[in-house]
């Protein structure tokens, strides 16, 4: 196809504006005029024609040398392949147009060849958008993704071009997105200092009502409170991108994910501690939890399930507290998987609260499918539960909803997790229990478990963790008497010279002591059987 190099002049008649062209006087000076090019492009499907021009070179050389690769890149789609041909004068044409660099030439082959968008001016914003809509999960999983993609990506990274995304390009996000936890703490300060010298502040008196309005107007000025994003946030964040950019990569759009390079603070998971006499009394001074994540002790967990006992979801409380079910899973344990004479159930769904919406979803791995076993108590425990909903059941009538659930409100319907929880802390804190959280119910069950000798594999099972290092991580919280039992049996393993010693000490003194009482007794008997003179 026709294409050529010339020169051009951009003088203009300073009377008409035009441009002077051939005409101008100077056109023949060194390094007056600068050189364009000009290659013309298959025309497009209605027969219209279409070019690629671009001006402003300072020499012959270098424009001919853009022209050659103009010319190298319509010569990548072959004579009869129309629809690559296509490809490429679009983007030519697209280039022309926008001013943008020249593509490399093995770059577009590449892009051609695996059906990739060949100019590269994808978004990330695009992507994440396009990523977002394909994505097949529960509701809840996806609305997690959007929060992150809204609040965090597409704000500080959605503008940059998808291919050319880079890791200081992140660094730089989560850099300014700890900058923005300092504001937001130092806000939130600002704010409840002002709302606690407003409560100082006396109701009567015209001078008091005047500073209580002036101190209420300065507070709707101060930006509301607000959370930081803290390190599992972060993590999440960055969790999301790189599965993100996973899916870029294999559809062949990028080659490379810098999310999966970026380094942030790691997330230190809140060890789970017992409550023992020591923290319980200093909870009881200062009101402050040793660690977000408490575990009761049996005790403990003795005295509330006895406190509840007459609570309508008593059977709840007690089938997460031994058997360790989470609790969408309790929320959604259907009678149909609960088989009662064979002491199991098998956990194959749960209930899931998106925002305050609630739906019925699939366990989320795997491992989350599983059979618990039940031991005669929990059984008898459920046994008395199911008599008390047929009796719920034939009081309603009509209005009974039959979800087919367990656990459920007094018409049947499904109970709301988020709900359940709230009860949870209100019993635990009528109980006069030191708090936990209803989670921490499944944390007391593994610990149990593991107290009582039962094999690990077995309590991951039982869980429904999809590995033993999971349980042995989170949840083996060694209660007061089983750590001092392995301590002694440990300490009688190693045989040590001074204790020896020490044995051998004890047991002379012990042999003198019994010496020294014997011979005192004699001595004693001796003086009672002296003769009367």
């Amino acid at each position: 196809m026709k294409g050529s190099t010339y020169r051009r002049c951009s003088c203009r008649d300073p009377k008409t504006g035009k441009e002077l062209g051939t005409s101008c006087p100077k056109r023949n000076s060194k390094n007056h005029c600068t050189y364009s090019i000009r290659q013309e492009l298959p025309p497009r499907a209605d027969g219209s024609r279409r070019s690629f021009a671009r001006g402003g070179y300072d020499s012959r050389k270098a424009a001919q040398a853009d022209l050659d690769h103009v010319r190298a890149l319509l010569g990548l789609a072959e004579s009869d392949d129309p629809e690559g041909t296509e490809l490429i004068s679009a983007m030519l044409a697209e280039v022309s147009s926008e001013k943008t660099p020249l593509p490399d030439v093995e770059e577009t082959r590449r892009r051609l060849n695996a059906s990739q968008d060949l100019v590269g001016s994808l978004t990330v914003s695009e992507w994440l958008d396009r990523w977002l809509a394909g994505k097949r999960i529960r509701k809840s999983g996806v609305s997690r993704y959007e929060t992150d993609v809204r609040v965090h990506l597409k704000p500080h990274i959605g503008d940059r071009r998808l291919d050319r995304l880079r890791v200081s390009h992140l660094s730089e996000m989560f850099t300014a997105i700890t900058d923005a936890n300092a504001e937001i703490l130092e806000q939130n300060a600002q704010r409840r200092a002002a709302v606690e010298e407003l409560t100082a502040v006396p109701w009567k008196g015209v001078e008091n009502r005047a500073r209580r309005k002036a101190m209420k107007t300065a507070i709707d000025a101060m930006p509301p409170f607000r959370r930081v994003t803290g390190p599992s946030t972060r993590q999440h964040v960055k969790a999301t991108l790189r599965a993100a950019l996973n899916e870029a990569i294999g559809q062949q759009i990028i080659t490379f994910n810098p999310a999966a390079h970026v380094e942030i603070d790691p997330v230190r998971k809140p060890k789970a501690l017992v409550w023992t006499d020591e923290r319980v009394a200093r909870w009881q001074q200062t009101g402050e939890k040793p660690s977000p994540v408490m575990v009761w002790t049996p005790e403990q967990t003795g005295a509330f399930l006895d406190f509840v006992a007459a609570d309508r979801l008593y059977a709840m409380w007690h089938l997460i507290a031994f058997r360790g079910l989470r609790r969408g899973e309790a929320c959604g344990q259907p009678w149909s998987e609960t088989n009662l004479d064979r002491h199991s159930l098998t956990v194959a769904g749960q209930l899931v609260q998106d925002g305050w919406d609630v739906e019925a979803s699939e366990p989320k791995t795997d491992s989350g499918f599983r059979v618990v076993a039940l031991d005669d108590d929990t059984v008898a425990v459920l046994e008395r539960h199911r008599k008390q909903q047929a009796a719920d059941r034939a009081e309603w009538g009509p209005a009974w909803v039959d979800t087919g659930l367990v656990f459920t409100q007094e018409d049947g319907s499904w109970l709301h997790p988020g709900k359940v929880t709230d009860l949870f802390e209100r019993l635990v804190a009528a109980s006069g229990l030191p708090p936990i959280r209803l989670h921490d119910l499944r944390h007391g069950a593994a610990t149990l478990m593991l107290a009582a000798g039962i094999d690990v594999k077995i309590v991951s099972d039982t869980l429904g963790h999809s590995d033993t290092r999971i349980t042995r991580d989170i949840y083996q919280s060694v209660l007061p008497h089983v750590g001092k039992s392995s301590a002694e049996a440990t300490a009688k393993l190693v045989p040590l010279q001074r204790k020896a010693e020490a044995e051998k000490a004890a047991r002379k003194a012990a042999k003198a002591a019994q010496k020294a009482k014997a011979q005192a007794k004699a001595k004693k008997n001796k003086v009672r059987k002296k003769p009367k003179k």
